[in-house]
């Protein structure tokens, strides 16, 4: 009895070792896209899943940002896995869905994102802006790399190649997807509409002003690599021909975020995009308490004070950063899951 209690205890030691060595987390790299665009470099992170049982740690925390805990540097786990490009929003940065990120490596996904050149957090440059186009190719370079690096090629499912886009992310998913800049239209909305966002981004950056820049603007600028889109909370519908929505046939899974905080007109924006897009292509959330920058990171307690202590005009992107932050970041996740399942 003994010798039998014995094989069967050590027999569920090794199942439970099995399972805990197979156990799938997040491992996370650094990213650099070295190819002929010499002129604007892209650097950021690389997320996917490993099943090494190194001790994670805390990755892109600081006194206001929780930050995730990931394995730096891990083996990758073995096979081919879905891939999903990151954009952030004006003046953010590659970090900034590493939440979204985490949550679906651990699913199975590699996940890239880098810093867009000219609107990003530490490269605000106003003719790097002017330069929108280059947000979209960005995109395309990413996918590039990721399919002609050895290393990142043997982890990429071709195939199943999706991306995701915050804010001014969003616009350069729907260019992904096949939208296509309309100056004139521009020029109209804001005509009848100056104080919409989007008229004073296009004014701030100088974007479309000339002949030259309105046909780079104008050109197509989609991915047919891309199999579907996540758009959150974009700003620039209005700067899309009406016909170029109506002609998308990828599905996007657009999140509009109702609760206050930003200058985002949901009517002209998220739902805008709802209406244009062919019905059986588009699948539209509004959940209630998600605002714009929850679709950042997680703020720590302390984290709202010492923007307004520091950077008040900031203050406000941790409003609400916390649980109620995590419970909506869930919705976007389970939603973002579904959407790229």
């Amino acid at each position: 009895m003994k010798n039998i209690l014995h094989i069967a205890a050590l027999g569920l030691a090794l199942t439970a070792n099995s399972a805990l060595a197979s156990e799938v987390r997040t491992g996370m790299a650094d990213l650099a896209i070295n190819d002929a665009r010499s002129d604007r470099p892209l650097e950021g992170y690389i997320w996917y899943p490993t099943e090494e049982s190194a001790p994670a740690t805390q990755q892109h925390a600081n006194a206001v940002w929780q930050g995730i805990r990931a394995i730096k540097d891990a083996e990758p786990q073995a096979g081919k896995h879905p891939f999903v490009v990151l954009s952030h929003g004006m003046y953010g940065n590659a970090r900034n869905q590493n939440w979204l990120a985490d949550a679906l490596a651990q699913e199975g996904f590699v996940v890239a994102a880098v810093h867009h050149p000219g609107t990003s957090s530490w490269m605000r440059d106003p003719d790097q802006a002017r330069q929108m186009w280059d947000r979209p190719d960005d995109v395309s370079r990413v996918i590039d790399h990721a399919l002609a690096d050895p290393e990142m090629r043997a982890l990429i499912d071709p195939d199943r190649i999706y991306m995701a886009g915050h804010s001014l992310g969003g616009m350069t998913a729907v260019a992904l997807a096949g939208g296509r800049f309309d100056a004139p239209k521009v020029a109209g909305f804001c005509a009848a509409q100056p104080a919409a966002m989007v008229c004073g981004l296009m004014d701030l950056w100088q974007i479309a002003k000339t002949p030259e820049d309105a046909e780079a603007m104008q050109a197509d600028l989609s991915d047919p690599r891309i199999k579907g889109f996540a758009v959150f909370d974009l700003g620039a519908t209005q700067t899309f021909s009406t016909a170029s929505l109506n002609a998308i046939t990828r599905p996007l899974l657009v999140i509009g975020a109702p609760k206050g905080q930003s200058d985002v007109d949901l009517d002209v924006e998220s739902r805008a995009l709802r209406a244009a897009v062919p019905a059986q292509f588009v699948t539209y959330m509004e959940p209630e308490n998600l605002s714009h920058f929850d679709f950042l990171g997680i703020c720590k307690p302390g984290g709202f004070a010492i923007l307004k202590a520091e950077e008040p005009e900031d203050a406000f992107i941790c409003e609400g950063g916390g649980d109620q932050r995590r419970a909506d970041q869930a919705v976007v996740i389970k939603a973002v899951l579904a959407a790229f399942d």
